[in-house]
């Protein structure tokens, strides 16, 4: 029989410690205020937004959400950050790592920019192997039966005519999250990923060079679920489900957020 606190539906991380990188703006924002609905005790949102990163802790509350500046291409600014927590707060529960960037051009193979792609995959790749990394030592050291989840995303599941280094670094982004869940199952840490089809965050606002209505017209007929425009709530719901209770019998998971867009 399910414990009764997996079914409180206002109070799934009482008392736990969460980390969000990329948590200024988009669906790191989100989950932060979900987080903090939830009853989270402390929130640390890492992003190198400092001004919205400051702004979006205050608006959160000062003795419930914290802003550190964290660049996760340095993985010694990831490791302070994830010690600090510690020292800060006692333990670190939960770490959604979730910077990452999208293609800066459209990137095909046969003319990849590699100064481009390795700038990306710096982000995207080595940044995320730094967080879980990271986030894992002291959740061992401490004995934190915890939850990483990583956002990748449904391109990490196919290919594209174009963004060829992104779908690469979301295939990778996948592969870090199995192979880490079958190395830290028997530490009791659960490690999944949240895979959303596109949707209107600033980020990709900006890459598509689009306001976010026409950026939701662009996505919103890709999917055969009608009558639904992805939200970066439906994003932040998942990476909840998955950073909570109710699925401590999850690990190794990609969790598609996507409408259906991988079915079609």
């Amino acid at each position: 029989m399910a414990d009764s606190s997996m079914c409180n539906a206002k109070n799934k991380l009482e008392g736990k410690v969460a980390i969000i990188t990329g948590g200024a703006s988009g669906i790191g924002e989100t989950t932060a205020r979900l987080f903090a609905d939830h009853g989270a005790r402390m929130i640390v949102i890492a992003d190198i937004q400092e001004e919205l990163g400051r702004q979006v802790a205050t608006s959160i509350g000062v003795g419930k959400c914290h802003y550190v500046h964290c660049d996760v291409t340095n993985e010694c600014q990831v490791k302070a950050l994830v010690d600090s927590t510690v020292q800060n707060y006692g333990q670190l529960d939960i770490m959604f790592s979730n910077a990452g960037i999208l293609s800066s051009s459209d990137q095909t193979v046969l003319d990849l920019d590699f100064s481009a792609f390795d700038r990306l995959f710096a982000i995207n790749v080595r940044g995320m192997a730094a967080c879980v990394k990271h986030a894992a030592r002291v959740m061992v050291e401490g004995g934190v039966r915890g939850s990483i989840v990583c956002t990748a995303s449904v391109a990490g599941s196919c290919g594209g005519k174009r963004r060829t280094d992104y779908h690469m670094s979301k295939h990778a982004v996948i592969g870090l999250v199995r192979s880490a869940s079958v190395q830290l199952g028997v530490h009791g840490i659960r490690v999944n990923c949240v895979s959303p089809h596109g949707l209107a965050t600033p980020l990709t606002c900006h890459a598509y060079g689009m306001p976010a209505d026409e950026v939701e017209k662009l996505f919103e007929p890709q999917t055969p679920l009608e009558g639904v425009v992805l939200r970066a709530g439906h994003v932040a719901d998942a990476v909840l489900f998955l950073a909570c209770r109710d699925s401590e019998f999850v690990t190794g998971h990609d969790l598609v957020v996507d409408g259906g867009f991988l079915i079609r």
